[in-house]
C-alpha cells in the first residue's frame, strides 16, 4: 500500500488517529488542517474516555424530558431559536430516533466502538510518549436528591447490559474519594470503566507527532474542497503553499466543519452543532480533586487538567459561527460554586467550540456513496476524543479491504448520504 497516497483533512483527535490507523496499514499519508494538530475542538473537551459514552442524548427518556428542553430554560441543554428553525429536519430525525429500537442498535454500535477506542489508545498512548497524562481512576456522575438518581436509571441498566463496571456511592463514600466536594450530593455513580487525561489537546499533538515521527507528513492549510482527477485520483485546493496537492485517496474528518465542507461538493449532510464552553480554574491546593465528576443537576462536568480545573457547560443547539453565549457556562459556574471552593478564573473569556452531531448519535464512517476513493470519519458528537482510534482502525481496515476489527454497518454512510 505504500504507493497509495491518502490525504486526511483534519487533525483531531478523529484525523490524527485515521492518519496513524492508515500509516500502520501501509498508506502514504499527508494531513492536512488550518491549525496544528490537537488546537480545535478536540482541545475543549472534559478528556474523558469512557465506558458509559454510549449513552446517547436521544434516548427514550427524551420524550418526557421535551416539554422542560423546549422551554429553553435549562442549564444542559438550550438552543438558538433561528438555527433550530432552520434545522428541523435533522430536529425531527433526531427526536425519532429516540425510539427503542434505534436506541438499542445504538449504544451496541457506540460500546463496540468505545471498547475499541480504549485499545487503541493505550498502544497510542504508550508509542507517543503520552502515558503519564492519563488516569485510571474513572468519573462520577453526582446526584443532590435520591429521585435524580432513580431518574438515571435507563442509563444504569444499559451500562449494566455491557458489562461496564460500576459502583453506587453514598454520601460518606462520595467524601472518602473526593474530599473537596461539598456534602451536596446524595448519591453517586462511580463509572471504574473510564481513563481520563489531564491535557487532551497535549495528546493529540503527542499522537501527531509519532505520525510525524514515523514518516507522515503535517500541512497546515486553510482546506477550500477537493477536485475529483482521472484516475479516480484527487485535487486538493487550499489556501497558500499546498493548493493543488494530490492524492489518491481522501478521508474528511473536518469534524463540525464537515457539513460545510461537504456541502462544496453538492453532498447536504444533516449535522447539528452542539455549542459547548469551558473555563479553567485555580483552587486551594487542599480543594482539588482527583478525577473528572459530572453534576447532573447542575449540568457541568469538572475536570483536573494540568491547566487548571476545567468546567465545561451544556450544550447550545446553534451555528458553527454564531456569536458566544455565556448563559449556560455563568450556571455551570454558579451551581459548581456550590460544590467545591474553584478559586478563580484563569482566562478573561472562556474557550468555545461545535461538537458535530447526526441525527442518530452516531458517527459516520465509510466510504461516500457514489464517489470512489472519498471516505467519511465525521460526526462523533461528544465522544471524538474518545473514539478517535478506533474510528481510525475501521477506516483503515475497510480502505484497506480488510475485515473491519468491529461491525461497520451501524456507522455506514448510506444511513443518511446519497451519491
Amino acid at each position: 500500500m505504500s504507493n497509495i497516497s491518502v490525504a486526511v483533512l483534519g487533525a483531531g483527535m478523529v484525523g490524527v488517529a485515521s492518519a496513524l490507523a492508515l500509516q500502520k496499514k501501509g498508506f502514504r499519508v499527508t494531513l492536512l488542517d488550518r491549525l496544528a494538530p490537537g488546537e480545535e475542538t478536540s482541545y475543549g473537551n472534559a478528556g474523558v474516555i469512557a465506558r458509559s459514552s454510549l449513552m446517547p442524548f436521544n434516548n427514550p427518556s427524551l420524550w418526557a424530558n421535551l416539554p422542560v428542553l423546549l422551554k429553553n430554560q435549562s442549564a444542559g441543554f438550550r438552543y438558538q431559536a433561528r438555527f433550530l428553525l432552520q434545522n428541523l429536519g435533522w430536529a425531527a430525525r433526531f427526536v425519532a430516533r429516540a425510539r427503542t429500537p434505534v436506541f438499542e442498535e445504538t449504544t451496541t454500535a457506540l460500546d463496540s466502538l468505545i471498547r475499541l477506542s480504549m485499545n487503541e489508545h493505550a498502544q497510542l498512548l504508550r508509542a507517543s510518549g503520552a502515558a503519564h497524562r492519563m488516569r485510571d481512576n474513572g468519573w462520577m456522575f453526582l446526584y443532590r436528591q435520591s429521585g435524580a438518581f432513580a431518574g438515571g436509571a435507563l442509563a444504569r441498566e444499559r451500562m449494566a447490559h455491557f458489562g461496564v463496571a460500576t459502583e453506587v456511592l453514598e454520601r460518606d463514600h462520595i467524601r472518602q474519594l473526593e474530599p473537596a466536594l461539598n456534602p451536596i450530593f446524595e448519591r453517586a455513580l462511580w463509572i471504574k470503566d473510564t481513563w481520563s487525561v489531564d491535557s487532551p489537546g497535549d495528546v493529540v499533538k503527542a499522537y501527531a507527532e509519532l505520525f510525524r515521527k514515523q514518516g507522515g507528513q503535517y500541512a497546515q492549510a486553510r482546506i477550500k474542497t477537493v477536485e475529483p482527477l482521472a484516475g479516480s485520483r484527487w485535487r486538493i485546493r487550499a489556501d497558500g503553499a499546498q493548493d493543488g496537492l494530490e492524492a489518491d485517496r481522501v478521508v474528511v474528518a473536518l469534524g463540525p466543519w464537515s457539513r460545510q465542507f461537504m456541502a462544496t461538493l453538492g453532498v447536504k449532510v444533516p449535522m447539528a452543532y452542539e455549542r459547548g464552553y469551558h473555563m479553567h480554574f485555580a483552587p486551594p491546593a487542599s480543594c482539588n480533586i482527583s478525577r473528572p465528576v459530572y453534576d447532573t443537576a447542575g449540568a457541568y462536568v469538572l475536570s483536573p487538567m494540568e491547566q487548571g480545573l476545567r468546567l465545561t457547560s451544556g450544550v447550545e443547539l446553534t451555528d458553527i459561527d454564531a456569536p458566544a453565549n455565556p448563559v449556560q457556562l455563568g450556571l455551570a459556574e454558579a451551581a459548581a460554586r456550590e460544590a467545591i471552593d474553584m478559586g478563580q478564573a484563569l482566562e478573561p473569556a472562556p474557550w468555545m467550540g461545535s461538537r458535530p452531531t447526526l441525527p442518530d448519535s452516531r458517527p459516520i464512517i465509510g466510504a461516500m456513496p457514489g464517489q470512489r476513493n472519498l471516505w467519511l470519519a465525521f460526526g462523533h458528537q461528544h465522544i471524538g476524543f474518545s473514539t478517535g482510534p478506533g474510528t481510525g482502525a475501521i477506516l483503515a481496515a475497510l480502505m484497506r479491504g480488510d475485515d473491519a476489527p468491529v461491525d461497520a454497518r451501524p456507522f455506514r454512510a448510506e444511513r443518511f448520504l446519497k451519491g
